[in-house]
């Protein structure tokens, strides 16, 4: 009599528990990895807003004594920036300093992560880069912090 032997494809229960451990083990590498890039990327949104808004001072600069104050962001052109307060993606709030009256000749304007975002945590190694600043002090523009805006 011949004897049959069954043959059953598929895996077993062990096997399928070692698959998914080394899945779980490679995700939570990668995850965090894949969060700072995304924070990383996201930081683009904040210095092109910072750009949008150095070029609307100098063009305020060209009509006014002084640079514009934070109340005039939002407010429409000639009497304002014509800017929005939150960057375009949303991550970030764009805020302006200026010197005191009289002078008001020099600024810092700064992009700060919005609570409840992944920005609000954003790092660069030990660096916090919640908060990116563009200075401009007599004509030349101060970037903070430096390893923040590396791309």
């Amino acid at each position: 009599m011949p004897v049959h032997k069954s043959h059953k494809s598929g895996f077993t229960l062990i096997e399928l528990m070692i698959a998914v451990a080394i899945v779980s083990i490679l995700a939570t590498v990668a995850y965090p990895n894949l969060m700072n890039q995304i924070r990383k990327s996201r930081r683009s949104d904040a210095i092109q807003a910072l750009a949008a808004l150095q070029q609307a001072q100098e063009r305020w600069r060209t009509q006014h004594p002084t640079y514009a104050g934070n109340g005039v962001i939002a407010t429409a052109w000639p009497n304002g920036l014509g800017l929005s307060v939150r960057t375009a993606g949303g991550y970030y709030d764009i805020a302006i300093a200026t010197d005191p009256a009289p002078t008001g000749l020099n600024y810092a304007a700064s992009a700060t992560g919005v609570t409840g975002t992944s920005q609000a945590s954003d790092a660069a190694g030990t660096t916090s880069c919640a908060t990116l600043t563009v200075a401009v002090t007599n004509g030349n523009a101060i970037y903070a912090p430096a390893a923040c805006w590396s791309r």
